[in-house]
């Protein structure tokens, strides 16, 4: 597969999210519009209430090269000077990927300015203290989703990282940050797309782990991203099976949530029975429950139309009590510089220094009942 392919088809479906910043410590009246400084207070659990949030964070990378992995974009301009690199861009068709790969300085002041951006979003939601659980999507490495925890999240509270490398050809992985803790080790249950050769290597495992609810009960978790829409349907519908069939192997009394990017667009919702057979069946689906008015967390602009390419989905646990709050349920666009004037996912924009991510985060909330 050609450097071309590898890194342009990611991006097909993306066109949106976030704004301009500098040091949270000194930025500007009207640069923090829509954003407030968190509170520095250390993050207390609500015993009887524990929230979901889904975020693609849209190439959340570091500076470094990671061999084997096609990161060539996102590396420092300085090293971008290499005769070898410059003919694998140039082989490049659509042309701004082109140039990105070429040109696109991907230092550590431009790292910055992303984790910043991505901060201020996750924030934002809950009173600047974010969401107890994040299942994150298009995170390069553990390394890059620490720093974002310890230098940036650190009003959350958030314990250790929870990222296992996959197959993915340009690196991105599944992860979690949470608040509760980790009870085992986590499990990157990868996908068998054998049967669909040319983009096997364009997709990402669903990756497990087990949280302790303020009870003592315990909540299992997937983060997901699913192949593109771009790839056959019947790649997606081969991700469902997957992840209804590693929910199966859980405990039947053991309440569960699958959150991230399934990338199944509008179109293929309505025409095809996949939501029936493969979502409706097994989960609840937090936005078809709450969320009223909402239009979904990705906008296609070329064929100008929303879809819930993200989603959080939950099976609940009677015997538990751990019940969704239909109330809770919302795309979080509490910071201003996350959408454009029309509502859309204003992407990130390093020359502009704006935007956060081509999708916006979805959040559900599960309560303890009596």
């Amino acid at each position: 597969m050609t450097l071309a392919s590898k890194t342009g088809p990611c991006l097909l479906f993306s066109l949106f999210l976030v704004a301009c910043a500098s040091d949270p410590s000194g930025m500007r009246a009207d640069e923090q519009a829509g954003y407030s400084e968190p509170d520095p207070r250390p993050v207390q659990a609500n015993s009887n209430r524990v929230s979901v949030m889904a975020f693609n964070v849209e190439n959340l990378f570091d500076t470094a090269d990671d061999p084997g992995k096609n990161d060539a974009t996102y590396l420092p301009a300085s090293i971008k000077t290499d005769p070898a690199h410059i003919e694998a861009c140039n082989l490049i068709e659509v042309d701004r990927w082109r140039e990105d790969c070429l040109y696109l300085d991907w230092s550590e002041e431009a790292l910055n300015f992303k984790l910043e951006q991505v901060a201020k979003t996750i924030l934002a939601y809950n009173d600047g203290l974010g969401p107890d659980i994040i299942a994150l999507q298009e995170v390069e490495n553990i390394h890059v989703l620490e720093q974002l925890r310890n230098e940036y999240l650190q009003p959350a509270g958030y314990l250790e990282s929870i990222l296992i490398e996959g197959i993915d050809d340009r690196g991105i992985d599944v992860a979690f940050l949470s608040r509760l803790p980790k009870v085992g080790e986590a499990i990157l249950h990868p996908l068998d797309m054998s049967a669909f050769p040319e983009g096997a290597q364009d997709t990402r495992g669903v990756l497990q782990a087990d949280f302790e609810l303020p009870d003592g009960s315990v909540l299992t978790g997937f983060s997901v991203h699913f192949p593109a829409p771009f790839h056959p349907i019947e790649m997606r519908w081969v991700a469902y099976q997957h992840l209804n069939s590693v929910r199966a192997q859980l405990p039947e009394d053991r309440p569960v949530f699958a959150a991230g990017d399934f990338n199944t667009p509008t179109r293929e919702k309505n025409e095809t029975t996949i939501m029936d057979d493969m979502v409706r069946a097994h989960w609840i689906v937090a936005h078809e429950v709450g969320c009223e008015g909402c239009k979904g967390t990705n906008y296609w602009a070329r064929g100008e139309s929303w879809s819930f390419l993200d989603m959080v989905l939950y099976s609940p646990s009677a015997a538990r009590g751990w019940q969704l709050d239909p109330q809770s349920v919302e795309v979080v666009t509490a910071y201003a510089g996350q959408t454009n004037n029309d509502g859309t996912p204003n992407r990130f924009d390093l020359e502009q220094r704006e935007g956060v991510s081509d999708h916006l985060p979805i959040v559900m909330a599960i309560e303890r009942l009596p």
